[in-house]
């Protein structure tokens, strides 16, 4: 089937469809064909397509396999954040908690 450029990009989906389906579906510019669209033939993976599925990622492909410490999410002292670089924090003054904020700004 032919379809002038406007029609083509107006009913776009349409002709991806009929491409899909095995149709030939060709734009013209004017009353010249400039542009074929053509339905792509993937390869359908086989179970044995290590290179496909080595690609794929699967929910809970390493459950069991990770493990941590008890301590690995307290906090750390100043000394550590200075061995780790990071003495900007070490040094940084303490934010108190937004409720401890709120009744030191709005005293009853």
């Amino acid at each position: 089937m032919a379809y002038t450029v406007h029609q083509a990009k107006t009913h776009f989906s349409r002709l991806l469809k009929e491409a899909e389906a095995g149709q030939e579906v060709v734009v013209m510019r004017g009353s010249k064909p400039v542009a074929r669209i053509v339905a792509i033939d993937l390869p359908v993976p086989q179970p044995d397509d290590t290179d496909i599925l080595s690609k794929r990622r699967l929910a809970g492909m390493f459950r069991g396999q990770i493990t941590w410490d008890e301590d690995a999410f307290d906090p750390i002292s100043d000394e550590e954040l200075r061995e780790w670089g990071m003495d900007y924090l070490a040094d940084a003054p303490l934010v108190k908690p937004e409720a401890e904020r709120q009744s030191s700004s709005n005293p009853e």
